[in-house]
């Protein structure tokens, strides 16, 4: 093989890298390819109980949008009864969203409470979950679910 054409190939190697590499890029700089960001409250509502029917979700009822004691979806899965609460945001998302769907579960009478939504959760959402048994499912939650 000549020379040129050794150069020539690992010249093909670098750009097709090159190439990749600029994909992925855009890829995670366009994370939300579900468009979940420009969702408002409902439709994120419904949006978060087709993510959980995927999951795996049973009896997925998404509650009326107002008077729902801080529960907006309630769902089921292997006999185990769920309260969800959905937050939609563009800032992270404190500890009001915890207390909400702390007393909706037990209002619903529900076994686990959940807090689904598109960005991050304070620190202080996150020690009080934890106390209160309170799951946390964040943006990088729910493009799992979502499959990105």
């Amino acid at each position: 093989m000549q020379q040129g054409s050794v150069f020539l190939i690992i010249l093909c190697i670098i750009i097709f890298a090159a190439a990749l590499v600029t994909i992925y890029l855009i890829l995670r700089a366009n994370r939300d390819n579900t468009g979940m960001d420009e969702l408002e409250g409902h439709d994120f509502e419904y949006y978060c109980a087709d993510l959980l029917k995927n999951d795996g979700f049973d009896e997925v009822e998404v509650t009326k949008g107002s008077g729902d004691f801080g529960v907006d979806i309630l769902a089921q899965k292997e006999g185990i009864t769920y309260a969800f609460q959905c937050k939609c945001y563009d800032k992270p998302i404190g500890v009001k969203a915890v207390q909400e769907i702390y007393a909706g579960r037990d209002y619903y009478g529900r076994m686990v409470g959940i807090v689904m939504t598109n960005q991050y959760f304070t620190e202080p959402a996150e020690t009080m979950a934890k106390r209160l048994n309170i799951i946390l499912w964040d943006r990088d939650k729910l493009d799992e679910m979502s499959g990105i």
